[in-house]
């Protein structure tokens, strides 16, 4: 018995999944480590180990390839947070004690993903850094997840358990000091817990 054999040059759609993930890898952390202007379509084809004509060929073109890994940031970002999301919106129900100890374990839920994944906060401030380049992606990747955390505390604040008349303010303060303390390097376990207590203490004063 014989096994088919594929023809010349069609990849198993395995190699091909394997090729975009490999370049969406490479190139998020390029543009993460160096910004937007900074790396080119063959920087992310070296780093990947291929051809620049297969970059653009599962990619497109540049700008297409960095809306991607803020998607595929987003995406992984999102899983990490919804169900405390949905566990502190659950919570404003059960009150103060309840919502207090949800809402510290939404911040450990974001402090721990952005240790796991810290080229989300190399993209960030990259994009920060520039604010009128590419400012759509803000509008489509980081302002969902904001306001999915500002309901919670408008929320909470409706039951009067806290008093928050700007949310936005709020969550994009806190979510700028967690990047801070990423992006200033690996830290020990010590560390690490103490910038916990930190934000934990930081959600107590400002609101109870």
């Amino acid at each position: 018995m014989t096994t088919a054999r594929r023809g010349p040059g069609r990849p198993r759609r395995a190699d091909q999944r394997d090729t975009a993930v490999a370049i969406l890898s490479a190139a998020t952390e390029l543009f993460a480590r160096r910004g937007y202007d900074a790396v080119g379509m063959r920087d992310v084809a070296t780093a990947a180990g291929i051809d620049v004509a297969t970059v653009h060929h599962h990619v497109g073109t540049k700008a297409e390839l960095y809306r991607a890994c803020f998607a595929k940031v987003f995406e992984a970002e999102s899983e990490a947070l919804a169900a405390a999301v949905a566990a502190a919106r659950a919570s404003v129900g059960e009150g103060e004690q309840e919502t207090f100890k949800h809402l510290h374990a939404l911040l450990d839920a974001f402090v721990d993903f952005l240790e796991k994944v810290p080229e989300t906060t190399g993209l960030w401030l990259r994009r920060w850094s520039e604010p009128d380049l590419h400012a759509e992606l803000d509008a489509a990747f980081a302002t969902p997840l904001y306001q999915a955390v500002e309901s919670v505390l408008t929320a909470a604040d409706r039951q009067g358990l806290l008093s928050e008349p700007t949310p936005h303010i709020a969550v994009r303060s806190l979510v700028w000091a967690v990047h801070a303390h990423v992006v200033s390097g690996k830290r020990t376990s010590r560390e690490r817990a103490a910038f916990r207590a930190f934000v934990h203490r930081w959600v107590d004063r400002m609101y109870r």
